[in-house]
C-alpha cells in the first residue's frame, strides 16, 4: 500500500509545483492542464490552462495535486499538513528556509524533545508544512526509536 498527498490549489497549482521540485529536490512526472483532455468541454475557457493533475516524485514518494475552480473548491486548505523528514538538520532547515518566503511560520524551527529540528508553517501557495529531522535516539518519554517507529 502507499498513501499518497493530494493536494488542491486555487489556480496556481503549476507555480506552486515548480517551487516545490527545487525545494525537494524531486522531478515533476505529470503536468496536465485541462486542454486537450477529457474534461475540457467542462471546464470554462479560463480554466483551460490551469492544472488538472500534477505529480512530483520524491525519492520513491509522490506528491500530487490540481487546480480547484471556485466552485469545485472547498475552501483554503486546513487541517492537513506535508510532513518532510530528513536525515540532517542542516538539510531540515535549507528546506524550512525556502518554503518560508512570503510564508506564515506556525512554528519556528527549533530543537524539540522529538527532533533536533522541527518547524511548521503555511506557505505562499496555502500548503501547511511540517519540516523536522529524523531522530536517530530514543525519543524523550516514548523509549521508541525512529527506526522502530518506521
Amino acid at each position: 500500500m502507499k498513501l499518497s498527498t493530494y493536494l488542491f490549489f486555487p489556480g496556481n497549482c503549476e507555480e506552486a509545483f515548480k517551487h516545490y521540485e527545487k525545494v525537494l529536490g524531486g522531478k515533476i512526472t505529470a503536468m496536465m492542464t485541462h486542454e486537450g483532455t477529457p474534461a475540457e468541454a467542462h471546464t470554462p475557457p479560463e480554466w483551460q490552462k490551469k492544472i488538472l493533475h500534477a505529480c512530483i516524485e520524491v525519492e520513491g514518494q509522490m506528491l500530487m495535486a490540481s487546480d480547484a475552480p471556485p466552485e469545485r473548491s472547498s475552501g483554503p486548505m486546513q487541517s492537513v499538513a506535508v510532513s518532510v523528514n530528513v536525515p540532517t538538520v542542516d538539510e531540515a532547515e535549507r528546506i524550512f528556509k525556502a518554503l518560508s518566503d512570503g510564508a506564515k511560520i506556525n512554528m519556528p524551527m527549533e530543537e524539540t524533545f522529538w527532533s533536533p529540528r522541527f518547524g511548521m508553517l503555511t506557505d505562499r501557495f496555502g500548503t501547511h508544512w511540517m519540516v523536522g529531522t529524523d531522530m536517530p535516539v530514543e525519543v524523550a518519554d516514548c523509549g521508541v526509536t525512529t527506526a522502530e517507529v518506521a
